[in-house]
């Protein structure tokens, strides 16, 4: 029976993930999730559970088990309330018929719920309450009208996972059960590869498991994803808005290093999980996490006024606040946007990049090129014409740097600037910094940029890999007629010992070259 089964060791912790964007949830981090839930909700039986995005059944799992303790009182018998949980209490949709067997086998005990070692005696289907059907992309052009995943990668034979999760791609998930639930909890897909690459470069599809489980108005809805959309990005920004908007939103749980959740997994900027009450408003609990501890613990509003990113540790808000008092232009104005001198052409009807045709000799009317890989093949050299913006900024004083630099972690990630030869441009490997009027501007500007202070500003958005123009924007603007220094900065902003010592707890530390 259930609650004489042995969980040490737990199978469930020793699953092999099936990629970094469906990643096995380990037990101990569900039952730090249920622990947000009010405890009567295991003790009423009429409560119902669903996870819509089914891997290993843990969620359910565990569900169970506190359940059958919950209940013992009112369904004293074990068999009826072993029976009585199952059959009208949890519910689960599997991600692919694989985790739907394995779920059921973690749940039920049987990879058949009717089966003959199934601990629930009322089933009279194999699938019991954990569905799976195999759905197919609906196409709009080369996109799925549902997902966006791309025709191209994802139009399959029978032979291949389509990967349409069943639970976003409907109009109506309320179909699916045909019943309301009170608890929605899961830890959805994160990405589908798009065909242009992996990582942040991918389509993001998480915040679609979110959006189609509020459609069925839960009480509590809690899910993991990653902690990228704390400032928006790629077909995110209209989810954070309405999430960073939403009082409902009681509690976040931050993992600057998602490690700390899923070991052996890198997400980069790290992983989170919410609780969302529908009927409690008021500010959120947020709780950030390192190295399996909590390391800051705030009820706070979500969005700080006039502000539209979402401030990940607690202690940044004051120090934010003091630069923001100043009302000084931003950095932004002066950081380029992606692809600064047109380079970033791709071919049709692909996402494959065109390469630029450049050569490693000088030529008539030809100019400096850095491109990834130049540092070890040698600076390029490309005609002029062959420039399609910002023909302005070849000649200008100016920096480079990169577009994407670093893992989203303020302890780790460190930018490095640098100053190219005056004629020249760059692919969409790097940012344009400028243009400045002089040498002096130019040099005083570099080294602003490697001040712990300005790597401290830029991490309060930036939280993953690639960190375009809006990363900077709270970044002040300083006279580069002057050389800016840490303590010079502090100083200027008011910053106290103690505000100083996070700053400095929170940035690796750059040594400063002879540029």
């Amino acid at each position: 029976m259930l609650d004489n089964i042995n969980y040490n060791p737990d199978v469930l912790t020793c699953l092999a993930n099936l990629s970094n964007d469906e990643v096995f949830t380990p037990p101990e981090l569900v039952n730090d999730i249920l622990d947000l839930l009010p405890k009567e909700l295991f003790e009423n039986k009429e409560t119902t559970f669903l996870d819509p995005v089914t891997k290993s059944g843990v969620f359910l799992r565990e569900i169970a088990k506190r359940l059958m303790d919950g209940l013992e009182d009112e369904i004293p018998d074990q068999q009826a309330r072993i029976n009585h949980i199952f059959k009208k209490q949890i519910f689960g949709i599997a991600i692919t018929e694989l985790t739907s067997l394995l779920a059921r086998r973690s749940v039920y005990c049987s990879k058949e719920a009717n089966g003959k070692y199934s601990i629930c005696e009322d089933f009279d289907n194999e699938q019991g309450n954990i569905l799976f059907e195999r759905i197919e992309h609906i196409w709009n052009g080369d996109k799925c009208q549902y997902c966006g995943a791309s025709k191209k990668n994802y139009a399959r034979g029978d032979e291949l996972e389509t990967h349409a999760y069943q639970f976003i791609h409907t109009e109506k998930p309320e179909e699916l059960f045909k019943m309301k639930f009170d608890v929605i909890v899961g830890n959805p897909p994160y990405q589908l590869n798009d065909g242009g690459g992996t990582g942040s470069s991918a389509i993001p599809i998480y915040h679609k498991f979110i959006n189609q489980a509020k459609k069925l108005n839960p009480r509590y809805l809690s899910m993991i994803t990653p902690s990228r959309w704390f400032s928006g990005g790629r077909g995110l920004d209209s989810f954070r808005d309405e999430m960073l908007n939403d009082n409902r939103i009681r509690a976040i749980h931050d993992y600057v290093d998602a490690g700390d959740c899923f070991p052996g997994v890198e997400i980069k900027g790290g992983v989170s999980y919410f609780l969302w009450n529908r009927d409690d408003r008021g500010d959120c609990k947020v709780v950030t996490h390192e190295h399996g501890g909590v390391i800051s613990s705030s009820v706070r509003p979500l969005l700080e006024k006039n502000i539209d990113i979402f401030i990940r540790n607690n202690e940044s808000i004051p120090i934010l606040n003091k630069v923001l008092n100043l009302k000084e232009d931003d950095f932004s104005k002066i950081v380029s946007g992606n692809d600064p001198f047109g380079f970033d052409v791709r071919e049709k009807n692909s996402y494959r990049r065109v390469k630029p045709k450049y050569i490693l000799k000088p030529a008539n009317n030809s100019v400096n090129f850095y491109y990834n890989g130049w540092k070890s093949k040698g600076v390029g050299y490309i005609p002029l014409e062959n420039i399609k913006k910002n023909n302005n900024w070849v000649d200008s004083f100016k920096i480079l740097i990169p577009k994407a630099w670093g893992v989203g972690n303020s302890k780790t990630d460190q930018l490095k600037p640098f100053i190219p030869n005056r004629n020249s441009c760059c692919t969409e490997t790097y940012l344009v910094v400028g243009p400045f009027d002089n040498k002096v501007e130019l040099k005083n500007a570099s080294l602003y940029i490697k001040t712990n202070f300005f790597h401290f500003m830029v991490s309060l958005i930036k939280n993953t890999q690639n960190t375009m123009q809006k990363s900077y924007q709270f970044v002040p603007m300083q006279d580069f007629s002057e050389i800016w220094t840490d303590e010079k900065l502090y100083k200027k902003y008011g910053l106290d010992e103690k505000e100083i010592a996070f700053i400095e707890s929170m940035i690796r530390p750059m040594e400063l070259d002879n540029e």
